[in-house]
């Protein structure tokens, strides 16, 4: 099916840059939404999952923790699958495992089974969602790219603001059995989304054979690219803290004696601004004079999102957890519209699809250590100070890296010509000269006159000439 050859940038195929691509971003918009909001809004159920299973902090964890490491750890699958079959099939396939996955986790009777439903399961079909999405998303716009990745990426805080209050309320009303039920249904809907992906095709032109196949479902070229080797280290030490924050905020409240649907609101709080915060970075980076210097953006969001969590360890009660979440969500949402955005500029659109699956399988180790890591320090020392400074420590870090290894350790490639001024040059070299002094009438009549003066060779004007 003509899948494989729309992935890996068709020849003759341009970017709409709008037309059917506003029903592929919507279908981004829902995707993101289900892929980043989920493993956060299921927190919701933890303490009722700790007094029904005995469990701690840490173990509860490890729920949000797979879901992650099977979106993340499964990037290189989705690539090949995506390059072999297709975007839109991939993604009808990975919303049936995403629903089926809570549904059987609404039968469960130990923890081990949640993790491989709710975690494994659940967490391969969103997978096999979320990554055609950004591939399509990135094929149908070129020039409003970024603008297009900041709204898409807004989905991840609109589906948070929903589904953390309605997991709770499904938790009061019908068990956390019966919301993972409800939740699973919910889910179908990434079948729906993957329905919109329409693959892009090449216009035939008369006498041209048709488009080639990709001849590589994985390509580690990549690899060769500092630029890229350096990203992926940045943006794997980023994620190690990056997810910790939302996990336990919610836990840090109603450890604080705060109700739990107050505590769940600060998700909301969260997502609130995050909605706002992933457009409005979307399109600075994609102003004229910003675009080139995005990776330094990037890096300064991170900055930013770390210094959030440091500042959000000195919360003491729900007025200072509500304004950490205010800063976090500005921040979150920066870093989550501008993360694809620069691999895309790195590594560009044809190597994209196999780039984004490597970059999250590098960053699947780090999301796995992540949350339970901030859940081991909770259970031994029971303050969440500690946690927050861990998580902020660890985005700092990655700021770091990515800041000074893109200012010493990447040099700057010569400037290409533009491909108007060349071919205005070509033109000036085959031209010839506009004033040459010589008219062919003068030529053609001093052959005819004087052919004795040219040793009689030749006897033809026309041969002549």
């Amino acid at each position: 099916m003509g899948g494989a050859v729309v992935d890996e940038g068709p020849t003759g195929v341009k970017a709409p840059d709008g037309g059917w691509g506003w029903a592929v971003l919507f279908g981004c918009f829902v995707i993101t939404g289900f892929s980043y909001a989920f493993p956060k809004a299921v927190s919701v159920f933890f303490k009722e999952l700790m007094r029904e299973f005995g469990i701690g902090y840490s173990d509860t964890a490890w729920i949000s923790s797979i879901l992650l490491a099977m979106l993340y750890g499964t990037g290189p699958l989705c690539s090949v699958c995506v390059n072999r079959f297709g975007c839109r099939p991939v993604m009808l396939v990975g919303g049936l495992f995403a629903s089926l996955g809570m549904v059987a986790a609404s039968f469960c009777q130990s923890i081990i089974q949640v993790y491989l439903t709710t975690g494994v399961i659940t967490g391969l079909g969103l997978a096999l969602n979320f990554q055609p999405s950004l591939i399509m998303l990135n094929r149908y716009f070129s020039k409003r790219r970024p603008m297009a990745n900041g709204l898409a990426a807004a989905g991840s805080p609109v589906f948070l603001c929903a589904l953390s209050p309605l997991g709770q309320l499904l938790q009061d009303r019908y068990g956390w059995r019966g919301g993972f039920l409800i939740l699973g249904g919910l889910l179908l809907n990434c079948c729906v989304c993957g329905a919109l992906m329409r693959p892009l095709v090449a216009v035939a032109q008369p006498g041209s054979g048709p488009p080639r196949s990709s001849q590589r479902l994985l390509d580690l070229s990549v690899f060769r690219d500092r630029g890229f080797v350096l990203y992926a280290v940045a943006a794997s030490v980023m994620v190690l803290g990056l997810f910790i924050p939302p996990v336990f905020v919610v836990s840090y409240a109603k450890d604080l004696g705060v109700p739990d649907t107050k505590a769940a609101f600060l998700l909301t709080v969260l997502g609130f601004i995050d909605i706002f915060a992933r457009p409005a970075a979307g399109f600075v980076a994609g102003l004229g004079k910003v675009r080139p210097y995005s990776v330094y953006l990037f890096s300064f969001s991170m900055f930013f999102n770390g210094f959030a969590d440091l500042a959000g360890s000195t919360a003491g009660d729900y007025g200072g957890l509500v304004v950490f979440c205010i800063f976090f969500g500005i921040s979150y949402g920066m870093v989550g519209a501008l993360q694809f955005e620069v691999l895309m500029a790195i590594v560009g659109t044809h190597k994209f699809s196999s780039a984004i699956g490597l970059v999250l399988l590098m960053e699947a180790v780090a999301v796995l250590i992540g949350p339970p890591s901030g859940g081991k320090l909770l259970d031994a020392t029971h303050v969440y100070k500690y946690v927050f400074i861990l998580a902020g420590a660890e985005v700092l870090t990655s700021s770091l890296i990515l800041l000074l290894g893109n200012f010493f350790c990447i040099r700057k490639k010569p400037k290409e010509p533009q491909p108007e001024v060349a071919a205005a040059e070509e033109e000036k070299l085959h031209k010839p000269p506009a004033d040459s002094g010589v008219d062919l009438r003068e030529v053609e009549h001093f052959l005819k006159a004087e052919p004795e003066k040219n040793g009689e060779v030749i006897h033809t004007p026309e041969t002549s000439v």
